[in-house]
């Protein structure tokens, strides 16, 4: 089985010279296989083609994509049109637990999640006719799906879904924070939602007026508010700080025990936590995906992380992702590069922000922690000169890079004239081989900037932030919105780029598992969110987790594979490891 996806955003066939008319050669000799439909994009019929990929390597754009599948995946569950995205397989709700599925952005986990919800109607791969529900359920009799597809084709199962992207909440509703909340309270459980997420601040404000946390936990609460037979959140920890991931895996797991739950989670920690089992979503990006059947949690995040299904007998990745104890055992002679004073900075009557001296080192990742809205924003827009301490002098001889938290945009600019723009190195070894490929910017370089989805608008940014000539590189939240690989690529970048420029990268972000591949020493805020905050540190990174997940409450443990895991409240190594006062990584090796 060949299919061939045209990529529909990235063919331009009136700036391109029709490289893949004019070099096929089954077009040479007289066959259509390549032709310009009416959208003048590409199209390839499939029965044609012979896969010898000479379209592929001349395609200016990099628009064109033929894959040869094995002779099992003959049938997909549904594709977006000729030439278009292949799904295969599908995921499994099961009522009383949460199923997640973990796989890259683009992979065909909201397509499935379409099709579960009843958005979408598998087309099984019918690209020219409807499928009908007779043909579906026909293909589904006798799986753990028949039932759950025959509800959804009668129209009997309600859902209730958080989507991926919030930013277009406020675009659909306008109003107060309340309002929304209680047009959704179906359940009757809006109040233990509200002090639970701790929304009560922020009810009489307008939801065009909050935060994206805030946003984020208004839309968890509405979601989970409606009655409902399955609930499907996309993303639940862009923008929320530990505590508040943790807060809403509670309150997740709670209705769970009646429910069907699906999550699509990027954060490992929160999905190896909340999770009872997972589907790992493989293949190619915006081409083909391929969802295994359930996996068990632990066993599944391994799997995924390993690049292997031992299963299903697919390698699918050729690497693996490892999480090093290079940066934390290290004891690195750097030179310092940056040393900030105390300094102190307050709005009002309303946050008051202290910090203690500390310093930044050259060629080191400074990573930081904390609650939401107890400064770390704030300190970042003050070392960047984007605002100024009330008391203490910052040096303003550091130049500096900045990528703030939020990343809005209109510009219709593409990404490569944006990047052209902001460095004379683009067309370098370097900027090509260091940051455009490993935050894989090379598929979207003609792409208009306001027409990118958050995951890639987030990777312009960050490219932009470190296509600047600077000594220190600040940015907050750069994972929000990235996969699981984009996240380890992100880490590697960073590390390299502080290594190769002798500069200073701080890294302000929620994930652990982040935290943890990318920092050598952390730098800690505690406080009263809101009300005040304090920079302690920095400290080396067993003592800076310590002093922070003592805060939270919780301990991590590495399993036998080196992954990061949380410890199960009151489990024998959560007891262990909080007695002998290491709630980082004590050395147990059970798992």
């Amino acid at each position: 089985m060949r299919i061939a996806v045209v990529h529909k955003d990235r063919c331009h066939s009136k700036k391109c010279g029709k490289e893949c008319i004019i070099y096929c050669p089954r077009v040479r000799t007289g066959d259509e296989t390549v032709i310009i439909g009416e959208n003048g994009k590409a199209v390839i019929s499939e029965e044609l083609c012979v896969g010898c990929g000479i379209c592929i390597k001349k395609c200016p754009f990099d628009a064109i994509d033929i894959i040869t599948l094995p002779e099992e995946l003959e049938y997909p569950t549904h594709r977006y049109g000729a030439n278009g995205f292949a799904l295969y397989g599908m995921a499994v709700p099961i009522e009383g637990k949460v199923t997640g599925i973990l796989g890259a952005n683009g992979i065909g986990k909201s397509t499935a999640v379409s099709i579960l919800s009843g958005q979408l109607v598998p087309n099984l791969g019918l690209t020219d006719v409807e499928a009908s529900w007779d043909e579906i359920m026909k293909k589904y009799t006798g799986t753990e799906l028949q039932d759950y597809l025959q509800k959804i084709s009668s129209g009997s199962l309600k859902v209730s879904v958080k989507p991926q992207y919030i930013d277009f909440i406020p675009k659909v509703f306008s109003g107060k924070v309340s309002d929304l909340l209680k047009s959704t309270d179906e359940r009757g459980c809006l109040e233990k939602y509200i002090e639970e997420l701790k929304l009560e601040s922020i009810l009489e404000r307008d939801v065009r007026n909050i935060s994206g946390g805030e946003l984020q936990r208004v839309a968890i609460a509405a979601a989970l508010c409606r009655k409902a037979d399955f609930y499907f959140l996309d993303e639940i920890t862009p923008y929320l700080d530990i505590y508040q991931r943790m807060a809403a895996a509670r309150i997740i797991r709670d209705i769970s025990e009646t429910s069907h739950v699906m999550i699509v989670e990027h954060d490992l920690a929160i999905l190896d936590m909340l999770a009872d089992n997972v589907h790992v979503a493989y293949g190619k990006p915006s081409v083909f995906g391929i969802i295994t059947k359930p996996k068990g949690v632990r066993v599944g995040i391994n799997q995924y992380l390993e690049g292997f299904l031992t299963e299903e007998n697919v390698r699918f990745r050729d690497y693996s992702v490892t999480f090093e104890k290079r940066a934390h055992q290290r004891d690195s002679e750097r030179e310092i590069l940056y040393e900030f004073p105390s300094f102190e900075k307050s709005y009002g009557e309303s946050f008051h922000l202290e910090v203690k001296g500390g310093d930044i080192k050259s060629g080191e990742v400074l990573g930081v922690v904390g609650a939401n809205g107890i400064g770390k924003s704030t300190f970042a827009k003050l070392l960047a000169g984007v605002e100024i301490p009330d008391s203490g002098k910052l040096s303003s001889t550091v130049k500096v890079a900045f990528k703030p938290q939020y990343i809005k945009t209109d510009s219709k600019d593409t990404v490569e004239f944006l990047l052209r723009r902001t460095t004379s190195r683009f067309d370098t070894s370097y900027f090509l081989h260091e940051i455009i490929e490993p935050l894989s910017l090379d598929k979207i370089l003609q792409s208009g900037v306001d027409q990118l989805s958050g995951g890639e608008l987030q990777r312009v940014a960050i490219a932009l932030c470190l296509a600047q000539e600077a000594d220190l590189y600040i940015l907050d939240e750069p994972s929000a919105h990235l996969d699981v690989e984009q996240r380890v690529n992100l880490a590697r970048v960073l590390r390299r780029h502080a290594e190769s420029s002798e500069s200073g990268v701080l890294v302000i972000d929620h994930d652990i598992y982040v935290i943890d591949m990318i920092s050598e020493r952390l730098l800690v805020f505690d406080g009263q969110p809101g009300i005040s905050g304090k920079a302690v540190g920095p400290f080396d990174m067993q003592e800076g987790m310590n002093y922070f997940l003592k805060e939270l409450g919780i301990t991590f443990r590495r399993d036998k594979s080196g992954r990061p895991r949380i410890n199960k409240p009151q489990s024998y190594l959560d007891r262990e490891q909080r007695s002998s006062g290491e709630y980082y990584y004590a050395d147990i090796s059970k798992s």
